[in-house]
């Protein structure tokens, strides 16, 4: 266990499994549906009979019927690989009111979603991989099953650092070209970037059949625009700071803020990803739950 692992939360989530929204493609058998036809107690479908076919999954009753050769088709069920994309560009070191104290920044928070996810879908037998998105492609951890690997896993998402600008979109592109079957994605990111710049990465993991959710962290403040006084804001990406009366400019940094908020949920209604908008000040906990029960099949 990490200090972002709470063992009270894992022991209330136990009991939700993660699941995926569409078949996936595993190494062993599992709680997930796969797109291949296996042995199990859920019926899929009738087939013909063809030459080589095992004889056992014959079904009498239908040839009796018929005089013809069905075979019976089950759904098959395999593991899943969770892959956890973390956005560590600069602005995830901003925490509630501007604060960059430790515990208290959206890197910190998505260290708590990421590595409790990790924690429930090892513990039912699934793979698990990690890849942060900084400027740069700059960390990969492919999935596996072990609990050696989780401590791998959760001991890199300690030591992440969040600086710099993002890297999101190139990060989505490689990792869609690099993760070799269907996968669970998970981006964890502030999203701070041109939605056009997504939509393009986000279609791309679509393409390769993968099921991606995605947490959209924002800290309040982001959204209202609470400030009533001039205030020296700094970009936490690289770029000079900025000092500005914020009722001049509140009305139309909100509108800017919702368009931006709506293009956002147009490229993920579009591309067919599972969007969850997350408040920081939200607890950590009663998120993956709801989240965990969206997905229950």
């Amino acid at each position: 266990m990490r200090n972002f692992v709470d063992p009270k939360v894992v022991s209330r989530l136990r009991g939700l499994a993660l699941d995926a929204r569409t078949p996936m493609i595993g190494s062993v058998s599992g709680r997930h549906r796969s797109p291949t036809r296996g042995s199990s107690l859920e019926f899929s479908e009738y087939r013909k009979y063809v030459p080589g076919d095992d004889t056992r999954r014959l079904d009498w009753r239908a040839w009796g019927r018929s005089d013809r050769f069905y075979i019976k088709e089950y759904e098959a069920d395999t593991n899943l690989r969770l892959c956890l994309v973390v956005d560590v560009s600069g602005s995830m070191n901003y925490g509630p009111d501007g604060s960059t104290a430790e515990g208290t920044t959206k890197l910190d928070y998505a260290r708590r979603l990421g590595g409790t996810l990790a924690y429930l879908a090892s513990g039912q037998g699934d793979a698990v991989g990690l890849y942060s998105a900084g400027k740069t492609f700059n960390r990969e951890i492919r999935p596996k099953r072990s609990g050696a690997h989780l401590k791998f896993v959760l001991d890199e998402l300690g030591q992440m650092k969040a600086e710099g600008e993002t890297g999101l979109p190139e990060a989505l592109h490689q990792a869609a070209e690099r993760i070799a079957q269907r996968a669970l994605v998970v981006v964890i990111s502030d999203l701070f970037m041109d939605p056009e710049t997504l939509k393009g990465a986000f279609q791309h993991l679509r393409f390769r059949k993968h099921d991606v959710a995605v947490f959209h962290l924002v800290e309040q403040n982001e959204i209202d625009f609470q400030f009533d006084r001039p205030i020296r804001f700094v970009d936490l990406e690289g770029a000079g700071p900025l000092l500005v009366d914020p009722t001049t400019i509140a009305k139309q940094y909100r509108q800017a803020v919702q368009t931006w908020l709506e293009q956002l949920r147009i490229v993920f209604r579009d591309s067919a990803v599972d969007y969850h908008r997350v408040n920081i000040a939200e607890n950590y906990s009663d998120v993956l739950a709801k989240f965990l029960l969206s997905r229950k099949r």
